[in-house]
């Protein structure tokens, strides 16, 4: 019997594995119709899926672990049952600001974070930067970033919510000076003349968690089978994902309108991690840009959610050691097991690790085995310890 499921999707790189697990045909493998519903914005897709006119979502990661917390929505719980890929993110910045950082003598090497940063705050000017929603990856990484680069005046950094179809109209209207957001749309500021890549979030932090497969609370323990499908289909969409070949293949699908409706090429920039960073026609490459599966990255870790945490209290006043241990139970890695154990999925031994810890990759224990998990490193060398 084919079973329906609804899954919210914004047009993003990243939204690949649900629309590869249609279009492949690894859902229908699964016996599942599954129904993609295109949405404008996160906080559509946070109500949506909360008031159950879709049953799952492509979600940013912050969004579970802010809803845990209280802060973001109406009431009730969302959880993560699985992670969908880590990095896929750039940020970039006007084309007057790219000018001052060249006079600065900066050189947009696209790798180093630190020079980067210090550069663009040693022009001394309120920055305007658009994210497209307050509690996401694209936020964390920017105040962790600019932070740890010398911001010491929170008045000369405005963040501002911009939905990522309308990151490029933003900065051509003057409405911001920079941005950071999914790929292709930090690409299509280049595209059209107003912007300029600066960074990959990865040279931030590497195989920093992006965006997860979200459901309410509660949802995928009352309907196991369904969500065993799900979590199937979507593995081996991942899994077909990363093998480099299939990209172009996933770029001409995802271009269609009711997908991304934008130029092939400019969708498989962001899968493949090829740039064009201005106008001018420079190149960039980062082969770490976007992960969808290999390294364990599809596993939904409970230390993700509590780094996660930690900087939203931090940066909101909150308890820091009561927001860590309420956010890391919205990530349901025992559900993630429960379903992929079979399939051969990399399951490290533990449900946490040190995060920031690995700088080359590293084999660590896994239920099979081991499994080798990819670099996780911050750009300064921090660690976070989810049990101090």
């Amino acid at each position: 019997m084919i079973q329906t499921i609804k899954a919210g999707f914004l047009p993003l790189t990243d939204a690949a594995p649900l629309i590869v697990a249609r279009e492949m045909g690894f859902a229908a493998e699964e016996g599942l119709d599954l129904d993609l519903v295109k949405l404008p914005s996160w906080s559509v897709m946070r109500d949506y899926l909360m008031l159950g006119l879709i049953d799952t979502a492509h979600l940013l990661s912050p969004v579970p672990v802010a809803k845990a917390l209280g802060l973001s929505g109406p009431e009730g719980r969302i959880e993560a049952i699985a992670a969908m890929n880590t990095g896929g993110n750039v940020i970039g910045v006007s084309n007057v600001i790219a000018e001052q950082m060249r006079a600065g003598g900066h050189g947009f090497d696209f790798r180093d974070a630190r020079m980067a940063g210090e550069t663009l705050l040693a022009l001394g000017k309120p920055l305007r930067v658009g994210v497209p929603f307050p509690f996401s990856m694209h936020a964390e990484l920017l105040y962790y970033w600019l932070e740890s680069c010398g911001l010491s005046d929170p008045a000369m950094l405005a963040v501002n919510t911009v939905p990522p179809p309308l990151m490029a109209d933003a900065l051509a209207a003057g409405e911001i000076d920079a941005f950071c957001v999914g790929e292709p749309w930090g690409s299509l500021s280049v595209e059209n003349g107003v912007g300029t890549l600066l960074l990959p979030t990865s040279a931030i932090r590497r195989s920093a968690i992006e965006k997860v497969l979200a459901v309410r609370g509660g949802w995928a323990d009352d309907n196991p089978e369904l969500s065993g499908k799900l979590l199937r289909a979507l593995w081996r969409a991942g899994t077909w994902l990363d093998r480099p070949r299939k990209r172009a293949t996933a770029a001409e699908i995802m271009a269609r309108p009711d997908y991304l409706d934008l130029p092939v090429n400019l969708i498989e920039r962001g899968l493949n991690g090829s740039f064009f960073i201005s106008g001018g026609g420079e190149i960039r490459q980062d082969p770490h840009f976007l992960t969808f599966q290999e390294g364990a990255v599809g596993f939904p870790w409970r230390s993700q959610a509590g780094w996660i945490a930690m900087r939203i209290a931090r940066r909101l006043g909150l308890d820091e050691a009561e927001a860590i241990r309420t956010g890391k139970a919205c990530f349901r890695t025992d559900i993630y097991r429960r379903h992929l154990r079979d399939l051969g999925a990399d399951l490290p031994g533990a449900s946490e690790k040190l995060e920031g810890a690995i700088s080359q990759p590293t084999a660590v224990p896994s239920e099979r085995g081991r499994v080798i998990l990819s670099p996780d490193h911050f750009f300064d060398g921090q660690v976070f310890d989810p049990e101090p």
